[in-house]
């Protein structure tokens, strides 16, 4: 599984910390992160929360990514742009108990963390429980297993909605200010990871259009 991390401005100082604790994780269970950054507070591309969602979802929809690790102060804004687009079901995650029980009932492909609220002492560690439960077993399965029917019939129903109720992701990309898109899809290491991992023509085409490439 590829898993992109992408932290927003306020929260871009523990970059760091966040990224060793996801890669102690998941590596070691055959996964591979892609740290989209911000890298730095002083990071020329700065993004914001709404930016968070728009390169997630050019990330899960063009098949760049299986999974964004994402978050900022609460990491409710994270939350509410990421699940603003097509094709992206992100989660509020604030310990290992949220990543396991959204992980089995809900059967999303990202997570939004609060990095700022109640990050104290053992934030670390907090981190590092987090980042397990999503992978420890196969998604979707349901928790407690004996409501494992309902909640996969409901996840179907919540799939049927959304395709109904989103637009085509490039339709989209073309119609949002370009420079709140250019400045999403800006980042140091976009280029090189997401032309390198991307399964979409048409999203790439669209991208290398908004950016001028």
């Amino acid at each position: 599984m590829k898993i992109a991390l992408i932290n927003e401005n306020s929260q871009a100082a523990k970059n760091a910390v966040i990224c060793n604790a996801l890669k102690k994780v998941v590596e070691p269970m055959g996964h591979e992160v892609f740290n989209y950054g911000m890298y730095t507070a002083e990071d020329g591309c700065q993004l914001t929360y709404v930016q968070i969602g728009i390169l997630a979802a050019v990330l899960l929809n063009s098949g760049a990514a299986d999974y964004v690790i994402t978050g900022c102060g609460t990491g409710e804004g994270a939350m509410l742009a990421c699940n603003s687009f097509p094709g992206v079901i992100c989660g509020h995650v604030e310990d290992a108990l949220d990543a396991y029980t959204f992980a089995q009932i809900n059967d999303g492909n990202a997570i939004a963390i609060p990095f700022a609220k109640g990050f104290g002492w053992g934030g670390d560690l907090n981190l590092e429980y987090i980042f397990e439960k999503p992978y420890v077993e196969e998604s979707g399965q349901g928790y407690p297993r004996e409501r494992a029917v309902p909640e996969q019939r409901n996840k179907k129903i919540l799939d049927e909605v959304k395709k109904h109720t989103y637009r085509d992701l490039t339709d989209i990309l073309k119609d949002l200010d370009p420079e709140l898109v250019k400045g999403a899809l800006s980042g140091e290491k976009y280029k090189e990871f997401f032309y390198a991992n991307c399964r979409c023509d048409k999203i790439a085409a669209a991208v290398k259009e908004i950016i001028g490439e």
